[in-house]
């Protein structure tokens, strides 16, 4: 182990790296004088990965897989590991998305034995029949629960009209029926998968001792480099969405809306998918934005609130396009969308548009550095997409217009929108 400092200037942060020999990657950036000490432990599966191949023999299993066995992580023989870290004051918990599962917590004080935790359980597989009973009953509460949130049918509507076949098409947290599936068979089998070393990233932030951090973490893990399964995501998918438009009718005071679209389905590692998605990111600020022509005219006319967003952001090998929010009348919001999309292409973004976004971004991704949940996660995801997080700033300063007016004409194009809408329920 060899873990050593790098220092980024214009971030102000040095960063301590270092994969250990059993392949974890360990990130650190310590921040002297700060109470509150962050960890974070990511494995690079979400619940995209479906189907992979183990020993030899292809597994296949049922949607919400990956969150389940999160749910199931912090069970040990005897306690539960959210409970002892309650007990120690320390503010604990773990998401699952569509590529990634991470676990977290954050503390003042015990910071060095509340990590050792963090990976024992992480690490350390106890399921029982009884309590893979237990959590199935849990889970489809929350399941039902989502069915009846509109924000998440409408996501979910979107993703089905997007794509074909691609697991991204299913809810992460599975179905009532998908979770009935699941045994601790199948729960071990996945996590000897994809949990290992070689397959997950350590970051931590807060003012913490780098060396001793990866000193615990090589300590823990042991030196055995496995190979972790490859997720097979299907054929790849085309660009053009299974059907353009989707709506359904729930109990809401104004209709919500969403625009979304598949970029890119064979994204490329590294700093070209660095460059692809900053470009991406600032084709949607200049078009899209809060200071833009289309935010500003729309939102004058009342056609957009403030719960207005837009993103541009890889998951699960695709690039994705979405924005959205509520409106009073979406149909006419697509209509400009579309308009300012084909315009765009055609004359190009205006310089000093360009540059005031590109200012706007750099500014963002400095703010983002005070947040240690997030500055940790995007460090993990760029350890699995083989790429710096840091380097973020410079290639953001080295991307030029002609770069995103090439990623408008390529890849914003309107005829690839899926156009989802909730709308209130009918009255008599």
């Amino acid at each position: 182990m060899n873990i050593s400092p790098r220092e980024y200037a214009g971030a102000g942060d040095t960063l301590w790296s270092c994969e250990l020999e059993n392949g974890l990657a360990v990130r650190v950036v310590p921040r002297a004088g700060f109470r509150k000490k962050f960890a974070l432990l990511a494995v690079n599966y979400g619940g995209a990965a479906r189907n992979f191949t183990l020993d030899g023999r292809r597994v296949e299993t049922p949607a919400g897989v990956a969150h389940f066995l999160e749910h199931k992580m912090f069970d040990l023989p005897g306690a539960n590991a959210l409970d002892i870290l309650t007990q120690r004051g320390a503010e604990a918990n773990a998401y699952t998305g569509g590529d990634m599962t991470a676990y977290y917590f954050e503390c003042d004080e015990r910071f060095e034995e509340n990590l050792e935790l963090l990976i024992k359980f992480v690490t350390t597989p106890y399921f029982t029949a009884e309590s893979v009973a237990k959590e199935q009953g849990i889970i489809g509460q929350e399941i039902r629960m989502t069915e009846d949130d509109p924000s998440f049918v409408l996501y979910s509507e979107t993703m089905r009209a997007l794509f074909d076949h691609h697991p991204l098409r299913d809810s992460v947290a599975g179905t009532v029926e998908s979770i009935a599936q699941i045994s601790p068979e199948l729960l071990y089998d996945c996590h000897r998968a994809f949990y290992v070393p070689a397959n997950m990233a350590l970051c931590i932030s807060g003012d913490v001792d780098a060396v001793s951090a990866a000193e615990t973490a090589a300590r823990l893990t042991g030196t055995e480099k496995s190979r972790p399964a490859a997720p097979d995501y299907g054929g790849r998918e085309g660009l053009e969405p299974v059907k353009r438009r989707s709506e359904r009718r729930m109990d809401v005071s104004e209709p919500l809306f969403t625009a979304a679209a598949k970029l890119c389905t064979d994204m490329p590692r590294g700093d070209a998918a660095l460059r692809l998605t900053a470009c991406g990111e600032l084709a949607a600020r200049c078009l899209l934005g809060a200071g833009s022509p289309f935010y500003t005219s729309l939102y004058s006319e009342g056609l957009l609130r403030g719960n207005f967003y837009r993103d541009v952001s890889p998951l699960a090998g695709v690039l994705l396009f979405e924005c959205g929010g509520s409106s009073a009348e979406p149909e006419r919001v697509l209509e400009r969308l579309e308009r300012e999309f084909a315009a765009a292409a055609e004359k190009g973004i205006e310089p000093e548009t360009f540059e005031r976004a590109r200012r706007a971004a750099y500014g963002a991704l400095l703010r983002a550095l005070n947040d240690p949940e997030g500055l940790c996660s995007d460090l993990a995801r760029c350890c699995f997409d083989g790429c710096g997080y840091y380097e973020s700033f410079d290639l953001l300063s080295s991307v030029t217009l002609g770069d995103v007016n090439g990623f408008v004409r390529e890849y914003l194009r309107p005829e690839r929108l899926v156009f989802s809408q909730i709308l209130p329920k009918e009255r008599d």
